[in-house]
């Protein structure tokens, strides 16, 4: 039976969530560390590590790589190794402050759990 697929409609795309988007305290921490900062950029990535198979990772960089995606939110730029863009794909990144600790979070919607103390997540 030969269909004749000119007739057909296209079908539409749907849009794709951000790679990596910031919240207001996670773009003020980071506009602070840039300002203080010699000109490196946040490079985010996935590494293998801990209990449940995957960690984040952040390191900072002279300038994005050739296997880098580069990210703008709240007018900063931070990079996102493309080895771990699947992976991050919709992630909210944020800072924390708490009594005793302090640091950049990130809410994944790819995550399917994570470890006992936090420190590796799995997919």
């Amino acid at each position: 039976m030969d269909q004749d697929l000119s007739t057909q409609a296209p079908r539409t795309r749907r849009a794709l969530p951000p790679l990596l988007t910031m919240s207001d305290a996670a773009a003020e921490r980071l506009r602070a560390l840039y300002a203080h900062g010699d000109g490196r950029l946040l490079r985010i990535s996935v590494n293998t590590k801990g209990c449940s198979g995957l960690a984040y990772d952040m390191s900072w960089v002279i300038e994005p790589g050739p296997g880098d995606e580069v990210v703008r939110d709240h007018d900063l730029t931070l990079l996102v190794d493309r080895k771990a863009s699947l992976f991050l794909i919709g992630t909210v990144m944020d800072y924390e402050q708490k009594s005793l600790s302090a640091g950049f979070t990130f809410t994944n919607p790819n995550e399917k759990g994570r470890c006992g103390c936090g420190e590796s997540f799995h997919v």
